[in-house]
């Protein structure tokens, strides 16, 4: 990240691998500049989706440096940092299973949301199963710990961020009756 945010700093202009080392990497560190300073560019290009040879991102100078060729365009507005519309934003719950059962289930989106709906509706235990398999609808086990996002309305649905377990970090739709605080 700190090698796109250098050339994003001067873009069209060659950024030398000096310049690069200097800013990304303090005079007292000790590490294989070289070999440091490649697995960045490669690991930034494999996130960009760019090549080495025809570069529509991060241009090779041999030697040189780098540079970044494709047009940067900078937004004069700032960003809108939203304040919590409800106080338990923010807060963290613990996921509560109905009776009889050790998980509970969680769509991972609006459009996901409504397809469980019409699902169960159909009795269609395969269309969920694949819903599953898919990770459209999470398996979440009971006892684990979630952070609520947002609140979704007076339909009795939050948007929370998964903090523990296979799904880890992801995000999903749940009911606000599968949720207890801390």
């Amino acid at each position: 990240m700190q090698v796109l945010l250098a050339l994003l700093e001067k873009p069209g202009q060659i950024v030398t691998r000096e310049e690069l080392r200097q800013k990304i990497w303090p005079a007292d560190t000790f590490v294989d500049f070289e070999h440091s300073l490649n697995t960045a560019i490669k690991k930034l290009r494999l996130a960009l989706g760019d090549r080495a040879t025809n570069s529509r991102f991060v241009e090779t100078l041999p030697r040189r440096g780098y540079r970044f060729v494709a047009n940067v365009e900078v937004a004069d507005e700032k960003p809108v940092i939203k304040t919590p519309a409800s106080p338990m934003e923010g807060k963290v719950f613990t996921l509560v299973a109905e009776e009889g059962t050790e998980c509970v289930l969680a769509p991972v989106d609006g459009k996901s949301l409504e397809e469980w709906r019409r699902l169960l509706v159909l009795n269609d235990d395969v269309g969920v199963s694949m819903m599953i398999t898919e990770k459209r609808l999470l398996l979440l086990e009971a006892g684990k710990s979630v952070r609520l996002l947002a609140l979704e309305g007076s339909a009795g649905w939050c948007e929370v961020r998964i903090l523990e377990g296979e799904h880890y970090g992801r995000t999903a739709l749940l009911s606000r009756k599968s949720m207890r605080p801390l």
